[in-house]
């Protein structure tokens, strides 16, 4: 991989304060314009021969492209199995365990393998990262009780965690900053097919096959991926592990920061007085323990959290507007089946038909948005323009959410995927040049770790504001909202045409309300992109 190991020498940005430089200058006509100042970039800065980036991307991607894969559809694949699962296992009301414990895992790991990968190699972690993952899913799969089924989600999710922040920082490791937006698009676009594919062939695997099925099934995308990454990837920094001491009192700290911060929000989602006081205890709880994280990541040898990059305001700031729309987007894609079964009357996949614009486009918008950064050098350009339009579109389905017909809905939701898509790749290329060359895996990881934030807190909010208006109409919309959430569209099944058609104009007011919130984080993000020091590679 000699090749891929040249044009990535000399990439990033030394340092992480408010005068960061980029190494090696010698020459070149790139800019790369921080705080309002030009100042001569890396060599690397300008778009590399477009023959070496097909070589590139060959011999990169496929590795990085199918571990992405394989770990974004394993949050949306299990989902349409949980109903077989809690038949055959029992206990339901802790069926979503499955899904938690994964996502969980997944946050947590994302920081471990991203600072491993620094110290060990990433192309080392990334294989570690697979067979945790592929021990995970077999795992699963023989599961004969619901506790151990989670713990092999626990496990699976370590691995998934590491192999999507991995896969960002390896594209950063061995490609100039200016192509780094084409390719983290084409992992925005892998990540959102995936996405959109793990329910139906989690569907199709569940009524065929049996539940089980679901969890071998990117088995086989994981093995493909090894071979790619061992066969591929040899040219990748092999890290410096002289000295490292891993930070484990800091690993410590931060589960037992993000374990009850997601359960929290979780728990916010349920809509009741009970959950409501857990959520209370456990946001207490991560408080605290995030309180003395930052105190240990202070005084560590080898933090787990770089505290300097992580508080330099290109990446901080780039990080909070990822979280925003994040929040929107996963969100928005929560609630809109309950939307699509109560104001609009549509079944399950209608209503999956329906959001497949909103899930699947993404990937449109972060190609785009790719392409001219690669071209212009320009970074948060392309997010303002994208996600200033998609809040005001969202503001757009806010007006007609009990007018606009289905198809007009689900185009606007299109064009919303694509304006948020627009910054995927830009947020991550940003972090990453700001973080500079020693630390792309904490860089990377600290994207995901602010986007499953974000997502957890955005969807709590939405919810909240729902239930918010519901209760605020009076009578029994909000309980029967509840019921809603909880047991799917048979909750509306016994209301005669008088009572549904009430509850449904009900349901299109608090709607409203909810997608304006999306709008409005929309368009906090926006003003974000013009907040970030770094505007130009």
């Amino acid at each position: 991989m000699a090749g891929a190991s040249r044009a990535g020498a000399g990439i990033g940005v030394a340092g992480c304060g408010p005068a960061a430089r980029p190494e090696g200058v010698a020459g070149g006509t790139g800019r790369w314009f921080h705080r309002g100042r030009m100042q001569p970039s890396s060599p690397a800065a300008a778009p590399a021969d477009p023959a070496e980036l097909r070589r590139l991307f060959l011999r990169v991607f496929p590795a990085v492209g199918l571990a992405m894969f394989g770990a974004a559809m394993d949050q949306t694949i299990v989902a349409a199995a949980l109903p077989a699962i809690a038949r055959d296992l029992g206990e339901v009301e802790r069926v979503s365990f499955v899904v938690i414990a994964y996502l969980v895992a997944a946050t947590i790991a994302a920081p471990v393998h991203g600072r491993l990968g620094d110290a060990f190699g990433r192309r080392r972690m990334l294989l570690v990262a697979l067979g945790l993952y592929a021990t995970g899913a077999v795992l699963a799969c023989v599961a004969p009780t619901l506790p151990l089924l989670a713990g092999a989600r626990l496990v699976q999710g370590m691995g998934g965690g590491g192999l999507i922040s991995l896969s960002v920082a390896l594209i950063g490791e061995v490609v100039p900053p200016r192509d780094r937006g084409r390719f983290q698009a084409w992992l925005a676009a892998v990540f959102s097919a995936a996405s959109a594919a793990g329910p139906v062939l989690g569907g199709l695997l569940t009524e065929h096959l049996g539940w089980r099925a679901v969890f071998l099934a990117p088995l086989p995308l994981a093995a493909l991926a090894a071979f790619y990454a061992v066969t591929r990837l040899r040219g990748a920094a092999p890290g410096s592990p002289a000295g490292f001491a891993f930070d484990w009192a800091g690993l410590a700290l931060f589960a037992l920061f993000v374990a009850p911060a997601m359960l929290a929000f979780d728990q916010l989602r349920r809509l009741a007085p009970g959950p409501l006081l857990a959520a209370a205890a456990l946001a207490l709880l991560a408080a605290g323990a995030l309180w003395l994280l930052i105190r240990q990541e202070r005084r560590a040898r080898d933090p787990l959290l770089p505290l300097p990059v992580l508080a330099e305001p290109t990446v901080w700031r780039s990080n909070l507007l990822s979280a925003c729309v994040s929040g929107a987007f996963v969100g928005c894609i929560a609630f809109l089946p309950i939307y699509f079964a109560a104001v609009r009357g549509m079944g399950p996949a209608e209503a999956g038909l329906a959001l497949l614009p909103l899930s699947a486009l993404a990937g449109v918008g972060a190609a785009v948005a790719g392409r001219l950064v690669s071209k212009t050098g320009l970074t948060m350009r392309w997010p303002l323009v994208g996600l200033t339009a998609a809040s005001a579109l969202l503001g757009g389905v806010a007006w007609g959410a009990g007018a606009l017909p289905v198809w007009g809905m689900a185009g606007l939701l299109a064009l919303v995927a694509m304006g948020l898509g627009t910054s995927f790749p830009v947020v991550q290329v940003t972090v990453q040049v700001a973080a500079g060359p020693g630390r792309l895996g904490s860089a990377a990881a600290s994207v995901q770790f602010t986007r499953a934030l974000g997502a957890a807190a955005g969807t709590a909010l939405l919810g909240t504001v729902l239930f918010g208006t519901l209760v605020a109409q009076g009578g029994a919309a909000a309980e029967l909202f509840v019921a809603l959430v909880n047991q799917g569209p048979e909750a509306l099944a016994g209301l005669d045409p008088a009572a549904r058609a009430a509850f449904r104009a009900g349901m299109t007011d608090a709607f409203r309300a909810a997608f304006l919130t999306a709008a409005a984080l929309v368009g906090a993000a926006a003003w974000m992109a013009t907040r970030v020091p770094l505007q130009r590679i």
